[in-house]
């Protein structure tokens, strides 16, 4: 039989494609760990995966090659889509996409399967990824294409003998790295919250907890002095705050595909992250490479989303992005409280605030007052020029 690659997750959608592709192909089911899964739960998956009827299970983690070639961009872009979402979800698909596809060529095969829909987002990163890195692979979609229930699944994979359970859980969970997404009834509509039981991390300190950031040229290198690798540090700092219950929200956005989705996260390590980087730039940065950094990581966000990562433009960002950050290198104080959390301020021997040339608002050093009132005067030039023009014509 014809070998086949098969994003396998070992939900209901994937073990349906695995049982009814073994059928037809030798197929070869791989998950892509981007963060979030214990070992216990990666061997759960593998015994499960054989139990469809796959010749091998391989899980590759990924986590390191995550955060160097997406998250370490989100956070020097401070991105956050709609000024809300770290992009958690969206920007794991993108490397599991390129991960699985490289597994598909290095063991020959000549098809590769999901089991996305043909309503979300993840079926337009997947093909495109797959498409553009290997276009002679094909792509089969068993649930998109056949427009499967969530009840005919379950029944085909009984009549097959798998009478696992089922049960749709009332809260789905997709833990990561940068985040975890959260989808109930209660995103499906517009007009309600997430209960608090939705989310995976319950409120467990209530006294106020200090906390100290360390980044380097824009990473995140330490945690309260304890210096690890980046992608270690935000494990750490999201077991700090998801202890306060911190970093609950609801997405609404547009989805690829031109209708709106809802979507609860929970994200306390990247919004604090990208929250105290943000500061130590404005600190740390001119106005000028603020102004600039805003839309391109504006743009950065909105084409990885959109599943465009291997457009070349993003490189351009990435190289900007990368470059802005030879300043950002300091100390950033945070307090954690129930549900929330505070920036203190920094510390850093690249803060602009500590120019010798004055203190806003206080006193300068570096110029008179006849300095200051030519400055003005000439400042105001463009706008008297159109006042003065225009209040004419109008008489």
């Amino acid at each position: 039989m014809k070998k086949l690659v098969i994003a396998y997750s070992g939900g209901l959608d994937t073990s349906y494609c695995a049982v009814s592709l073994s059928k037809e192909y030798d197929v070869h089911a791989v998950s892509v760990n981007t963060g979030g899964f214990s070992q216990d739960e990666i061997n759960h998956i593998e015994s499960n995966a054989y139990k469809m009827g796959v010749s091998t299970y391989k899980n590759i983690d990924a986590v390191s090659t995550f955060y160097q070639k997406v998250v370490k961009y989100l956070i020097f872009g401070n991105v956050l889509k709609n000024n809300s979402y770290p992009l958690s979800v969206s920007a794991e698909r993108i490397v599991q996409a390129i991960e699985i596809v490289e597994y598909a060529k290095s063991i020959g095969a000549e098809y590769i399967a999901h089991g996305s829909t043909g309503a979300g987002n993840d079926q337009v990163r997947f093909d495109m990824i797959f498409q553009t890195l290997a276009p002679q692979i094909k792509i089969i979609t068993p649930i998109r294409d056949q427009k499967l229930t969530r009840q005919e699944e379950i029944d085909y994979l009984k009549a097959n003998g798998i009478d696992m359970s089922w049960e749709k859980a009332k809260y789905s969970i997709n833990k990561g790295l940068w985040g975890t997404s959260v989808g109930g009834a209660e995103t499906l509509t517009s007009e309600k919250a997430l209960p608090d039981e939705a989310y995976p991390s319950q409120l467990k300190h209530a006294e106020e907890e200090k906390v100290k950031l360390t980044f380097i040229k824009g990473e995140l290198v330490a945690v309260n002095g304890v210096e690890n690798e980046p992608e270690i540090n935000i494990e750490v700092l999201n077991n700090l705050a998801s202890a306060y219950a911190i970093g609950r929200d609801i997405h609404v956005g547009d989805t690829i595909v031109g209708i709106k989705g809802r979507v609860g996260f929970e994200a306390p390590a990247a919004l604090i992250t990208i929250k105290a980087h943000h500061l130590l730039e404005k600190h740390t940065l001119t106005k000028w490479q603020l102004q600039h950094k805003e839309y391109l990581s504006s743009f950065y966000g909105m084409h990885l989303h959109e599943g465009q990562y291997l457009d070349p433009v993003m490189r351009d960002i990435e190289a900007f992005l990368q470059n802005s950050q030879d300043k950002v290198t300091g100390d950033v104080f945070v307090t954690l409280k129930p549900y929330h959390f505070n920036l203190d301020g920094i510390s850093s021997k690249h803060d602009l605030m500590s120019a010798k040339f004055g203190s806003y608002g206080e006193e300068n050093k570096a110029w008179t007052a006849d300095d200051a009132k030519g400055f003005i005067k000439i400042l105001g030039n463009q706008n008297k020029i159109y006042q003065q023009v225009n209040s004419k014509q109008d008489d």
